[in-house]
């Protein structure tokens, strides 16, 4: 019981990580959007993650001890940064759409700041917890 005190924490923690990273990857390619053959990057993760929950969630379903677990761990599961090299943008080789990454960064500034207050929620039912309510 313990143990699992923390569980919905950690992957909030994951989400954060690949938030800010994806924050990084973004504010780079808006950063390069004039550099001549500049390919810009995206970050993978949510679908990954997902499966691995998914995966995650039919191991903890083992009725007996004898049973095989098949899990992948969401724990294990880290953001990838992929350089997009599909298209190009601008007649100098670069792919960067400024408008685009706009509004990913505005879409990723919103998911950020959501599992920021989730983060917080969760600590505050473990406050309200430890102190019994005062």
């Amino acid at each position: 019981m313990i143990k699992n005190i923390f569980a919905s924490t950690k992957y909030l923690e994951k989400g954060l990580d690949a938030a800010w990273l994806r924050n990084q990857v973004i504010s780079n390619n808006i950063a390069n959007a004039d550099t001549p053959n500049f390919k810009s990057s995206s970050v993978e993760f949510e679908d990954v993650f997902s499966a691995a929950l998914e995966q995650d969630g039919m191991a903890n379903k083992q009725t007996r001890d004898g049973h095989i677990s098949f899990s992948a761990s969401a724990d294990s599961v880290m953001p990838v940064v992929v350089e997009n090299n599909d298209t190009s943008m601008k007649m100098d080789g670069n792919n960067v759409d400024i408008d685009y990454e706009n509004v990913e960064l505005a879409k990723n500034t919103i998911y950020y700041n959501t599992l920021v207050e989730k983060l917080n929620s969760e600590f505050s039912m473990l406050r309200l917890a430890i102190t019994e309510g005062r």
